[in-house]
Order: structure tokens, then sequence, then C-alpha cells
């Protein structure tokens, strides 16, 4: 046997088990799938459409990195256990939950790890919030509030309050149930994705609401500080304190932001200000915290974008509007006139019809006279004869040539008008069919107009370095986004 033959075979495929945050989902992946193969996996397994939020954390030594889409999974620093364990967490956090989630699962998701994260104090939660909060989910988890149903005790296995809050206070299990359960009762009547979408509204108005914190120095005399990132820009911090920041940065106001080993430097917008340098001292958050500023920077500037762009496609659906309003009135009118025109050319039809009638009504009257007035002349009659025709009256011949002419003429004259206001009403006809289908023809392609450019714009700002769009968004933005992952 060769040697080649002893050599032992290189698997084709790996494990991986991803958890969400209600779920754990295994998967046999091949080797060479990238980080984007596995999460579209994932998102179409769970049934997510509104990706761009989301993401594949895993952990690694003493910090956690997202998995980047454009490299090949195991070539990344994932652990070598088998199964890879990656969780599937909100990487982007919207400023405006009702407007920019969609999707039901989008906001379950959201939902309950921005609940983990309240309940595990990693955001800050007065008492009073913490309670109306937890009747929220409460609702979310047991529809509504029947005392038949709901006896005192129910919540007993429910974890629903941060510990700091339960502490804060002395009061037992039972007093902070009939406090959650008042609030509760008040919910009756919204469904469990109303419910959630309440406690995502409440939730996104604390202040450290989508805060991600890293350790950094100001100067290289160990000042201890910390860098807060969210959707608004940069923040820093006290070490002892993470909701008041010392200063902020926000993206608009920031013009660039690089990385040279331990420094880090944030160029304002304006270049009369001064730029701002801090430091950190491990290189592995170092290129996870360049990561987060250039995707919150690069998503901001989307965002920017995707703003302008709703606020021009809103002003084009007005303007459609209004052309639809005016081409339906325009319509109405004209299928009015239509109306007359056909009434217009009945009535001339009646007329041609009575006209025609008339004339064989005189036809028949006339033609006896006619013909005696053409007649030879009789021969002298007998004196008998002579003498009875005496006797008789007299036969009255009031016809004349130049009343059949006149009779005719005007006959011809009634015809003739007739036949021209025929004609005209017809043309009329003609022009307004056609006149209704440009304008139905124009409405189209303004349409596949309107359409066409806006999906060549939405192409055209995916290649650019800018930020989110919410709610347009498609894979060829996180393959924009990885771009700059890349330290």
């Amino acid at each position: 046997m060769s040697i080649l033959g002893l050599k032992k075979k290189q698997p084709k495929t790996f494990k991986v088990k991803v958890i969400t945050m209600d779920a754990e989902m295994e998967f046999s992946c091949e080797v060479k799938w990238k980080g984007k193969d596995l999460f579209d996996l994932v998102c179409r397994t769970v049934g997510l459409r509104e990706t761009w939020f989301f993401g594949l954390r895993y952990t690694v030594k003493d910090t956690y990195a997202w998995l980047k889409p454009d490299k090949r999974v195991l070539d990344q620093e994932v652990p070598k256990d088998s199964p890879i364990t990656f969780n599937f967490l909100a990487k982007f956090f919207p400023e405006k939950v009702e407007e920019e989630l969609v999707q039901e699962i989008t906001q379950h998701l959201f939902f309950l790890q921005v609940k983990k994260q309240i309940l595990d104090e990693e955001i800050f939660c007065s008492p009073e919030a913490s309670v109306l909060l937890a009747s929220y989910a409460v609702q979310a988890k047991y529809g509504d509030y029947d005392p038949n149903f709901h006896k005192p005790g129910f919540l007993a296995q429910d974890e629903l309050l941060p510990k700091t809050v339960v502490m804060q206070y002395q009061m037992t299990a039972d007093m902070w149930e009939e406090k959650i359960t008042a609030w509760y009762a008040e919910h009756r009547g919204l469904a469990r994705d109303e419910a959630e979408m309440e406690y995502l509204k409440i939730a996104q108005d604390l202040e450290m609401y989508g805060v991600s914190y890293f350790e950094i120095t100001q100067n290289k005399r160990d000042t201890n500080l910390l860098l807060g990132v969210d959707a608004q820009g940069l923040h820093i911090y006290s070490p002892n304190s993470k909701l008041t920041p010392n200063k902020s940065f926000p993206w608009s106001g920031i013009r660039n932001i690089s990385y040279s080993e331990k420094e880090f430097t944030i160029k304002p917008l304006d270049k009369k200000k001064d730029v701002f340098k801090f430091y950190s001292s491990q290189l592995r958050v170092n290129k996870l915290q360049m990561s987060m500023l250039r995707l919150e920077l690069i998503m901001f500037h989307l965002t920017m974008k995707t703003k302008e762009e709703k606020r021009l496609m809103e002003q084009k659906m007005r303007e459609a509007e209004q052309l639809a309003v005016k081409l339906v009135e325009q319509s109405e009118r004209r299928l009015k006139e239509a109306d007359h025109l056909k009434q217009d050319l009945t009535e001339a039809k009646d007329a041609e019809r009575r006209a025609k009638q008339k004339l064989l009504e005189i036809t028949k009257t006339t033609y006896p006279l006619i013909a005696a007035y053409s007649a030879p002349p009789a021969p002298p009659a007998p004196p008998e004869a002579a003498d009875f025709a005496c006797e008789s009256p007299p036969a009255r011949l009031d016809f004349k040539d130049s009343d059949m002419k006149r009779l005719s003429m005007e006959i011809e004259r009634e015809r003739l008008e007739y036949m021209e206001k025929s004609k005209h009403l017809q043309d009329q006809l003609k022009e307004l069919k056609s006149e209704i289908e440009s304008l139905k023809l124009e409405e189209q392609q303004q349409q596949q107009a309107s359409l066409y450019n806006m999906h060549s714009e939405a192409r055209g700002y995916i290649q650019e370095p800018v930020y989110i769009a919410h709610s347009n968004r498609n894979s060829a933005y996180m393959s924009q986004m990885a771009y700059f992952e890349e330290v």
C-alpha cells in the first residue's frame, strides 16, 4: 500500500451548533463553506428576511468576534470544538423599532435579546420601567389576564425583573407580582407581537440600549475609559458610569476613523476641530473595535441615504397619487363627454329616422298628385259626361314644382347635416379613445421608469461605502460591509 493510501482522509464536512434566543440548531457544513453560506442557511431555517441586523458570534479566548461572511468558516479563529458553537444575535440595533422592524420573527428575536440584556443588567432600567416592561412580557407570554385562571403565584417561576431592582426594595415576591399583575391587566386585547413591540418601544429609549462597550485609555498613562458604540455615534464614558458619556462624537460629524496597532484616531468632519486619539492594549479587541466602528459608520451613512431615498420615494408616491387622481378626473370627464357624444349621436340617428319617415309619408301623399299632374290631357267628354262633371265638385290641384323642389332640398340639407354631425361625433369618439389609450400608456411608462430608477438607485448606492438601508437591504450590502471588517 502506498504512503498516500496510509494518510488519513480529510473530512469533507464539519458540525456546527447555532444557538438563537429561543432554539438550538445543528448543521452539517461543507469544509469549503464561507461565513455567508452558514449565515444564509441559518436565516432560511429561522425564516428571517431582515438579515442585515444579525450575525453569528463566537467566543475566542477572552473576547468574542463575529463570523466574517466572505471568509471560509474554518479559516477564521473559530473554536476547534465539534460541533463549533455560534450564537445568532442582533449585531445592530435600530433607532426606531416600530418603523424599521417589519417581520414578526425579527421583532420576536429582538424582544428576547433585549429582555435578556435588561435582566442580565447589561442595559440599565429603572424600577418603574422594569415593572412596566415585565407586564408587557407577561402579556406576550400568557395573553389576556383572567383572574379566574391567573391565580396568585402564577408568575413565581418567571424571571421578570433585574436582581438589583428586586434587592433595592424591601418587597416580597408576592408584592412584586401584585404590581406587575396590576399593569398586566391593563394590556387586555394586545396580541403577542403587539405586546413585544410595546416592550421594545420602551426599551429603545433606555440609555444603554444598543450600546457596545470597549475598554480604552485616552493616553499612554493608562487612564481607564470606556468607548461606547451605537447607532448615534461614539461615546466616551467613565468606567463607573455607563449612562452619561463624558464626550460624544455623532456619526454625522465623523470624517474618518483610523487604526494603527494600539492607537485609534477619530477625525471630525469639521477640520477646525481637534483630532481625538485613544489607545487599547489588546490587539484582538482592537480589531473588533475597528470593525465595529467602521461598520457603524458605514451603516450610519447608509441610513442617511436610505432616509433621503425614503423621502424621495414618498414624494414620488405623492406625485403618483396626484397624477392618478388627475387621470381619474380626466377619465371621468372624458367618459361624461363620451356619454354626451353618444347621446348626441343617438339623437342624430333618431332625427334621421324621423326625416326618412317624413319623406316616405310625403312621397306617398304626393305621388298620386304628381302622376295626375304629369299625365297627358284627356279627350273632351261627351255632353252627358260634361253634365255629370259639372254636377260633381271640381278637383283642386295645389301641388307645384317649386314645392317639391323646396321639400327635396330641405330633406337633402337635413341628410347632409346629419352625415356631417355623425362624422364629427365619430371623429371625436376616436380622438377620445386615442387620448385615453395614450394616457394609460404614459402612466404605465412612468410607473415602469419610476420602478426602474428606484431599482437602479438601490443597486447603485450599495457600491458606495455608506450606511444602513433599514427596510430594503439585501445580501450585496453585507458583502460590502464585510470589506470594511478586514483590518
